[in-house]
């Protein structure tokens, strides 16, 4: 990542704009939507100027550097390369950041295409290689991102103190804003309907303030298919996005744990050949015991979770827990692999079936499976774990 994103606080700010043809004006437009004041930097008053005059000032160009005096960044919107560069020059003696219009070279940032939703902003950036990719992404988020999303934003800000107040638990109060930001109460700000938001927000509190039991978790089961982070499903990405703490395996690649909510318990329960990181067993206690503290799980395994996965030995152990197991299928290495050699798994001329075995006896030595029927023609034979046997397969 070369770029590090963030967000300037535009209360009580002011920022400077040199220039004054179209570049400036538009950047004057985008800092207009925001809290800040406008410094404008120029010798000459352009007639759009005057759209702002409640909160736009203008400096002549011997007057920059008090202009620039605390300025939370600089956008540089000259034509001549000279001006620009003795423009981000002075930017930079007073450590101000700067944004050079069309000059990559000389930018200290970018300004990334904008999605504004009141509270809820959104900017996606390429570094100034490709921005009008850039804005084909934003046009993606809009038709993504309900119009009243700032609204509910907005509500969760007024209530933030109240709630933090009656739930201390910080696990359960983030439960709350879960079930509440994604419940009825979005649904009436959504709809419009902001006094029955607000009435829904207080009797949701007052009700999970006032029980004090921990409610037990549920452990989804995942699937995290062969590796590439496309081939995640959405239902798949959405809980771990979702989780509190997520048990992976060795298999599980780093694209799809950089996709694990930044902030939720990440375990690693991986095995390899003759080396189990935690024994089944144990993997099973600890999926036990984090839903018990009322944490949303996630078993997060490589491949398909019932494809010689054993997932099934988890749900079972779950189930005879009491705890609540989903389980969410992966596309399986199986799949994954053919697809990549291109290589059908059936075939109308040449293979009527498929068959899934593993090369790895519970125990050791040759697994127990009906080999002359895996002999036999006209089907596709998969093996699963085969490459210390392979000679004997």
């Amino acid at each position: 990542m070369r770029q590090f994103p963030a967000f300037f606080l535009m209360d009580d700010a002011h920022v400077v704009i040199f220039g004054d043809g179209i570049n400036a004006e538009r950047k004057a437009r985008l800092v207009a939507k925001t809290n800040a004041s406008i410094r404008l930097i120029t010798d000459t008053a352009p007639d759009w100027a005057a759209e702002y005059r409640d909160r736009l000032e203008m400096f002549s160009s011997d007057q920059a550097e008090n202009a620039l005096f605390g300025a939370r960044f600089a956008i540089v919107a000259l034509d001549g390369d000279a001006e620009a560069e003795a423009a981000v020059a002075l930017a930079h003696a007073q450590g101000v950041p700067v944004n050079a219009v069309d000059r990559k070279h000389l930018c200290d940032f970018t300004v990334p295409s904008i999605l504004d939703r009141g509270d809820i902003v959104a900017a996606v950036a390429t570094g100034g290689a490709a921005p009008v990719l850039a804005k084909d992404i934003r046009a993606k988020l809009e038709t993504l991102l309900p119009e009243r999303i700032g609204d509910l934003a907005s509500l969760a800000q007024r209530w933030r103190p109240a709630v933090k107040a009656a739930i201390e638990d910080e696990t359960r109060r983030r439960h709350f804003w879960e079930s509440t930001l994604r419940g009825a109460v979005a649904e009436a700000v959504h709809a419009g309907d902001d006094a029955r938001a607000e009435a829904l927000m207080a009797e949701t509190l007052e009700q999970f303030s006032q029980s004090d039991q921990t409610p037990v978790g549920a452990v989804h089961i995942v699937g995290a298919g062969p590796g590439d982070p496309e081939l995640l499903t959405l239902k798949a990405f959405r809980l771990i996005q979702q989780a509190d703490i997520v048990f992976y395996d060795k298999l599980v690649s780093p694209e799809i744990l950089d996709m694990v909510r930044r902030d939720a318990e990440r375990v690693p329960v991986g095995k390899s050949k003759g080396e189990h990181l935690v024994p089944q067993d144990g993997i099973h206690e600890l999926l036990i015991a984090a839903a018990r503290e009322g944490k949303r799980v996630v078993r997060l395994k490589g491949g398909d979770p019932f494809i010689f996965g054993r997932g099934g030995e988890e749900v079972d152990a779950l189930r005879e827990a009491g705890i609540e197991a989903d389980v969410v299928p992966g596309i399986t290495s199986a799949l994954g692999c053919a697809a990549s050699a291109r290589l059908p798994l059936t075939h109308r001329d040449h293979a009527q079936s498929v068959t899934f075995v593993t090369g790895h006896a519970q125990k050791g030595g040759v697994p127990d499976l009906d080999w002359p029927a895996l002999a036999r023609p006209h089907q596709t034979v998969v093996v699963f774990m085969g490459v210390g046997p392979a000679g004997i397969i």
